[in-house]
């Protein structure tokens, strides 16, 4: 597969850790969106998360891997996408802290009660974007799956342009994005380049070159486990159970540790392979697809 038909893909992976992000990066991620909560669709990781996976990707760079970048989601809890005065405090300093830190781009998204953009409050929050910090580069704005709850979404592409978001993620307001592929089709072509459209939601090996054909889209967001990573649960080395209930909504004998096996991705594409010795690591909760084997479907459908 030639340089430009390698990157004229771009590939973002949901990572929950900083050994996600490094599982993604060894898979050849373009970006990992960084997030806590993923069972409540994500919510903003702790600083010191997103301190050390800023180093671990720096370093992993320095070594030869892909210098993947780091994005942040912004979202202090589940639920919806409506703000308070003071989460919008939180998100702004979020944000802020975010820069300080050195991450290259945030992924937020305010809504009204009818279904509209928040205009306001998501200005209030690119505002927050042109912190200044020692990292010059700037971030780059990704505004998130609240797009699939907007009510005229044609319209809200057309706010988010004029306001200055560089990406929508979107499922095209379906369940996943290979049922969303009509109005992603849509949404690309208004687009036309002004705004990048990041197809997400169920996409992996089985679809990826479907979606791409039905609509042109080039970006494509990937969270799912099964489809890429052989996981392994192990049991807790934890030996004392408390007869309390737990603090967990699951019982204390359901704490699992999670390792990965990277077999997979170890037959991927020349252009991805990997060479590097942290493949072997044992012990990783990831949402990391096997990229490479994306990259040579896609070659097939060029």
């Amino acid at each position: 597969m030639s340089e430009t038909m390698i990157s004229k893909f771009q590939f973002e992976v949901c990572a929950n850790s900083v050994e996600s992000c490094r599982a993604a990066q060894l898979g050849g991620a373009d970006r990992v969106e960084l997030c806590a909560g993923i069972p409540e669709g994500g919510t903003t990781p702790s600083y010191g998360e997103i301190k050390q996976a800023r180093r671990v990707l720096d370093e992993g760079a320095a070594q030869g891997l892909k210098a993947t970048r780091l994005h942040v989601i912004i979202r202090p809890r589940g639920g919806d996408f409506l703000y308070s005065e003071w989460e919008l405090e939180r998100m702004a300093e979020d944000i802020r802290i975010c820069r300080e830190l050195g991450a290259d781009g945030v992924v937020f998204g305010c809504l009204r009660p009818d279904g509209s953009l928040d205009t306001e409050a998501n200005a209030r929050l690119l505002e927050a974007t042109q912190h200044p910090t020692p990292n010059t580069q700037h971030p780059t704005i990704t505004f998130h799956r609240a797009f699939d709850r907007c009510a005229h979404p044609e319209q809200a592409l057309e706010e988010l342009i004029s306001q200055g978001f560089d990406r929508i993620l979107t499922s095209g307001q379906q369940p996943t994005a290979l049922e969303g592929i009509d109005l992603l089709k849509k949404l690309h072509e208004q687009a036309a380049g002004r705004i990048k459209i990041l197809a997400g939601c169920g996409v992996n090996e089985e679809n990826i070159r479907k979606i791409h054909e039905a609509t042109g889209i080039a970006e494509f967001h990937f969270s799912r486990i099964p489809t890429c990573i052989w996981v392994r649960r192990e049991p807790t080395k934890t030996q004392f159970s408390s007869p309390r209930p737990s603090a967990s909504a699951q019982p204390s004998n359901s704490w699992k540790n999670y390792s990965s096996r990277f077999e997979k991705m170890r037959s991927v594409a020349p252009e991805r392979r990997l060479t590097h010795s942290a493949a072997a690591s044992p012990r990783v909760f990831t949402a990391c697809a096997s990229v490479a084997s994306w990259f040579m479907l896609l070659a097939k459908s060029s």
